[in-house]
């Protein structure tokens, strides 16, 4: 498969099928349980189209990682095109922590299959940088936060959630995380 050319529609709709039921699996934390040939079983497709599609687990766990921030910044861009840049802002940080909790599993399946793939990984971590820079810069136009914070420092404190995700309230602790970010975001009156 050649970026050059597009996929026919059914060949699309497999893609489309193993994606989605890689993304099931690895949020299960199933993923490492299952030999890659009942994978395809899984998803209802021959061996030779998961090959021909995703030759190695980790060219399927790129994919999901990729579709997973190209969600998230559409997210971000809807966000900032329908609701006050403050408020898109501030749920933007939300719905990444929520997204953070529903797909644990993901994550953590992400992360392993990925570690040797640390390009791929920081090309989409600067995707989303950009998302939140675009989202910081709207709010910071609009005088409703501080226009000296770098959006580099609002993504390591959405880093340092995700890394903490083990300790026993999280969630709540999260979002108050959340709420001193946007705090000490707001400009000063």
């Amino acid at each position: 498969m050649t970026a050059d050319k597009p996929l026919r529609a059914d060949a699309r709709r497999n893609r489309d099928v193993l994606i989605a039921k890689a993304r099931e699996i690895f949020d299960a934390g199933d993923f490492f349980d299952l030999r890659f040939d009942d994978f395809a079983r899984l998803a209802g497709v021959g061996t030779g189209t998961l090959y021909r599609h995703f030759p190695t687990r980790e060219a399927l766990a790129e994919a999901v990682y990729h579709g997973e921030v190209a969600a998230m910044c559409d997210r971000a861009r809807r966000l900032e095109a329908t609701l006050p840049a403050a408020e898109a802002l501030a749920t933007f940080l939300r719905v990444m922590v929520d997204h953070i909790h529903a797909h644990e599993g993901l994550a953590r399946t992400l992360a392993t299959l990925m570690a040797d793939h640390m390009g791929v990984l920081a090309e989409g971590s600067r995707e989303l940088e950009q998302a939140v820079a675009d989202l910081v810069a709207a709010a910071a136009r609009d005088g409703a936060v501080r226009d000296d914070v770098d959006a580099g420092a609002v993504m390591m404190a959405l880093h340092g959630i995700g890394a903490a995700h083990d300790r026993p309230n999280w969630r709540a602790e999260a979002d108050d995380l959340i709420t001193l970010v946007l705090d000490g975001l707001r400009r000063p009156r």
